[in-house]
């Protein structure tokens, strides 16, 4: 394919292999979460009221507030009779209970393998065990699961340091649990230190790190090492999406970016490029993978070749007062 140059001289566009990685973007949950949002609108009508960002997409969020959804850090910027949304991380117990106190209107968005877990610390604390969480201090997950029990009940793992400083009051009484949207590799490496020191820990009945995380991850390991630079589309406070570069440049790649959008591309990177990879976090619409192509198709000539691990066919229901 050939281009213009300024002068009107014919110039050779420079090749690009663009390995797009499959699957990737939107997951069942995040398709659930938004849906619920949609439909909220479209029933209660504008506004409706919505617990942090409903997912970690800026892209996603604007076009909901164009709806008229409004994004709320706290349940106390809700106006009472209002129509509340529950983000797809989960929250903690206290704030259904907050919502019900107040009579709002709630509808809960967590994704169902959030549910899950918090289900799973629940079973654990029943059977008399303290629960170790693995995850990340500060995310709307981690929170919302240390926040399904009473204070102290949950610890929080982070890293290697965090397992050999455990000094647990009965060894013998451990589970542990996971944040969803953990790299695969660095959690079972941490799981395997928690077996070593407390061979008698319980764990999930089936890994808590969810389907579409390590279906995004394996889809990232296929092409890094052939990629002389891979872009994640995603957002940096999205786990998931921060994990897959982590993942990439462990798995081989010559470099790994996270970018917001096309317009995040920094073109100086692209220098001496002749194979790149491409995947979107669970949270990332396909539109905006679609604008990083549609970019590259501006200044090169691309051949794209997507590389698929797997075919997802996961959909979660949406509540049952959304779906008459």
């Amino acid at each position: 394919m050939e281009s213009t140059d300024h002068n009107g001289a014919a110039a050779q566009r420079p090749q690009l292999k663009l390995l797009l990685a499959a699957p990737r973007g939107f997951c069942a949950g995040v398709e659930r979460a938004i849906r619920i949002v949609e439909l909220a609108l479209a029933k209660q009508g504008a506004p409706v009221y919505v617990r942090h960002e409903i997912v970690h997409n800026r892209h996603v969020v604007e076009r909901l507030e164009g709806m008229g959804a409004v994004f709320i850090d706290d349940l106390d910027q809700a106006p009472d009779n209002s129509c509340v949304i529950f983000s797809a991380h989960g929250v903690p117990k206290s704030v259904p209970a907050e919502a019900k106190r107040r009579q709002l209107n709630y509808l809960d968005a967590t994704c169902p393998l959030v549910s899950k877990v918090h289900a799973e610390a629940e079973r654990h604390r029943a059977a008399g065990r303290h629960v170790l969480l693995i995850g990340h201090a500060g995310h709307p997950e981690v929170e919302g699961t240390i926040g399904q029990l009473p204070p102290g009940a949950i610890t929080l793992i982070e890293s290697m340091a965090d397992v050999e400083a455990l000094q647990p009051e009965n060894p013998m009484r451990l589970a542990f649990i996971t944040q969803t949207t953990l790299s695969v590799d660095d959690t079972s490496d941490l799981v395997a230190a928690l077996r070593r020191r407390f061979p008698t820990i319980a764990g999930p009945h089936k890994e808590d790190i969810c389907y579409a995380t390590t279906n995004r991850q394996s889809a990232i390991k296929k092409i890094a090492a052939q990629a002389d630079l891979v872009l994640i589309v995603g957002a940096p406070n999205s786990s998931n999406s921060v994990r897959l570069v982590e993942v990439a440049l462990r798995a081989g790649a010559k470099n790994a970016v996270l970018i917001g959008c096309a317009k995040q591309i920094d073109w100086k990177m692209l220098k001496g490029v002749k194979t790149m990879g491409l995947s979107a976090g669970a949270s990332a619409p396909e539109v905006l993978v679609r604008d990083v192509i549609d970019a590259l198709r501006t200044r090169y000539d691309v051949e794209v070749e997507e590389k698929s691990v797997v075919r997802e066919d996961v959909a979660f229901n949406v509540p049952r007062a959304l779906a008459s």
